[in-house]
């Protein structure tokens, strides 16, 4: 403005003598004068740039936002078109070489059914008709050839249910109808506790085919929002009620701390060995408690949840020395063991999770006026946060400003980085729990800086993960190698980053709250569903102990938080169990009898 001022000012210098008094400043008006004339004008110039800088950089803002949505739809298309283009139908592929291939002799539409919800959010009707006739007239889950039973739930089962939900197109629920029957024979163990593969044609289980025959926790506990609202919209109480069973036969277990090993076995229903994380085989078991809690509200899911989250805080969660990075890490031996501090990128869902579970979906500013804020609720949120902010560390403070598949941090004052990359680590898949995580930041917040945290990470993918043929069209690919540049790459795009990661940050940068959080919950696929009451179902078990009073509060809240539910050790018999907790918990009680309405028993 100074600069404005002396150019205004020159003009006031006398001119030659001549010119008529009106075009001409007379050489006698006052010092005085002058001054508040000049001030005056001073303050007009200024004030009309301040507005016109306030209206273009609030245009610019809107403008940008959109923009930069549209940019995630671009690339998605360019992803999309290469897929079309030379691997259609497929269940892999490969964008460097342009090649598709199946994973069984028919294929399972992996790609186009995980995609059909983004296609249908991104407002693309061409995309989806294409797809959507695929589906029609090629395919089947009717023939010999053994699948995952998780993957294929969360991806297709998920995929399919959201479709219809979004689309109104019934289609969608035939084929998933068609699957969950296929699916549910890999429920039939001995325990009730699927096995990890289920062969589509005769719908016999299979066991996996290492570790002992075991199935991952996440695996087995992953299933029950998918199967819950397929019985919801169809009626079908089985669906229901083989979801439930996995959740009691778990909790069964009565988990130190809330905290869960990451195999189970199915033959038993017990769990195996002794290794606690939140990353693979681990992660979903916890996200699916508090989404099973906001899908219907069922109370046991938030109780669950709440010990969990308890759990986490005592046992996991670490610092780094050099820049106080909040993570979690691992325990190989268990509790009582020494803490690894390794994290998976898998493990940064856990910060959008905490955000959400905090506000039940509302913003958080309108959730701190709610009888249920605590302070609990919000060392979830803090530690929601916190974990997020390590999370985009681990893009930023790479070279390719993308993450790696799993860092390890440093606890120690060395003078040392705050984390490290393994060689066999360096890898980048493409994957969303990062930017799912700020997706969900920002929806809770209304902080933009969790968009520009987003757009970073998506302008990385575009540079580093970006593939060109001869013929000039585009595609993106995982990479092998981020600490390099330019990053060496892998030939291989995994179905995700249709359905999830661009997803989250198209809804990242979207200004009409699409999908509102207190209204949909997202499968760890990314596939949103809508919360419903689960009448005429119910939750069907109940816990084998509760806490003093819980079974008459309305609001979870009310459970002290400076001594969380404790649990009973595992592998003694029940009574024996029973004894030692209510002994060392004077609190704790047996459960209450059926007549009191801490659960609703199925009928």
């Amino acid at each position: 403005m100074a600069h404005n001022r002396t150019s205004l000012g020159s003009k006031w210098k006398a001119k030659p003598a001549g010119l008529p008094l009106y075009k001409e400043k007379p050489l006698a008006v006052s010092h005085k004068r002058n001054k508040i004339v000049m001030l005056f004008k001073g303050f007009l110039v200024s004030l009309v740039l301040y507005l016109g800088f306030y209206v273009v950089t609030n245009r610019k803002s809107t403008t940008s936002w959109s923009s930069r949505q549209e940019e995630v739809r671009q690339v998605f298309l360019e992803s999309w078109n290469s897929y079309r283009n030379h691997g259609w139908g497929t269940d892999v592929y490969h964008p460097i070489t342009e090649k598709g291939e199946n994973m069984g002799p028919k294929p399972l539409g992996w790609m186009i059914v995980d995609s059909l919800d983004t296609l249908a959010l991104m407002d693309l009707p061409d995309q989806l008709k294409q797809a959507r006739e695929w589906i029609k007239t090629d395919l089947n889950y009717h023939f010999d050839y053994e699948v995952n039973v998780f993957e294929t739930t969360i991806r297709m089962l998920g995929g399919l249910l959201s479709a219809h939900h979004l689309t109104k197109d019934d289609l969608y629920l035939d084929r998933a109808v068609d699957l969950a029957n296929a699916l549910i024979g890999g429920f039939e163990s001995p325990s009730g506790l699927p096995y990890s593969s289920v062969n589509l044609e005769t719908g016999k289980g299979v066991k996996n085919h290492v570790d002992n025959g075991a199935s991952s926790t996440a695996e087995v506990s992953t299933l029950q929002l998918e199967f819950k609202y397929l019985a919801k919209l169809t009626g079908e109480a089985m669906f229901w009620e083989k979801a439930e069973k996995i959740m009691e036969i778990l909790d069964n277990n009565k988990p130190q701390d809330g905290l869960v090993p990451i195999y189970v076995h199915p033959d038993t229903g017990k769990y195996q060995g002794s290794l606690i994380r939140l990353g693979s085989r681990g992660d979903s078991y916890y996200e699916y408690l508090l989404k099973q809690h906001l899908q219907t509200k069922e109370q046991v899911y938030w109780d669950m949840y709440r010990e969990s989250v308890a759990g986490v805080q005592k046992h996991l969660v670490r610092k780094t020395a050099k820049s106080g990075l909040t993570f979690i890490g691992e325990l190989e031996h268990g509790i009582g063991g020494p803490l690894s501090p390794k994290m998976d990128h898998l493990v940064c869902f856990y910060g959008g999770l905490l955000a959400v579970g905090a506000t039940n979906g509302l913003t958080y500013q309108e959730a701190k006026k709610q009888p249920f804020w605590n302070e609990e609720r919000e060392s979830h949120f803090k530690l929601g946060e916190e974990l997020t902010y390590t999370c985009y560390r681990m893009y930023k403070d790479v070279p390719t400003g993308l993450s790696p598949e799993i860092v390890v941090f440093n606890e120690e004052d060395n003078g040392q980085a705050d984390f490290f990359i393994k060689p066999l680590d360096r890898h980048n898949l493409q994957r969303p729990e990062t930017v799912e995580s700020l997706f969900y930041l920002y929806r809770l917040t209304g902080d933009n800086k969790y968009r520009e945290y987003g757009y970073e990470i998506f302008q990385s993918f575009v540079k580093h993960t970006k593939v060109t043929n001869n013929q000039g069209e585009v595609s993106y690919t995982s990479l092998a190698d981020v600490t390099q540049i330019p990053p060496r790459k892998r030939d291989n795009l995994e179905s995700f980053w249709f359905a999830e990661t661009l997803k989250y940050l198209y809804l990242l940068f979207d200004e009409t709250n699409k999908i509102p959080l207190d209204q949909y919950v997202f499968n760890t696929e990314a596939h949103p569903f809508p919360v419903f009451d689960p009448e005429p179902f119910t939750t069907g078990w109940r816990r084998q102990f509760t806490k003093v009073g819980q079974e008459k509060q309305k609001e979870t809240h009310k459970i002290s938080n400076k001594k969380p539910p404790q649990a009973a050790p595992a592998n003694k018999p029940l009574e024996e169990q029973e004894k030692e907790v209510v002994k060392e918990n004077p609190e704790i009680k047996s459960p209450p009898k059926e007549s009191e309405e801490m659960f609703n028993i199925l009928e």
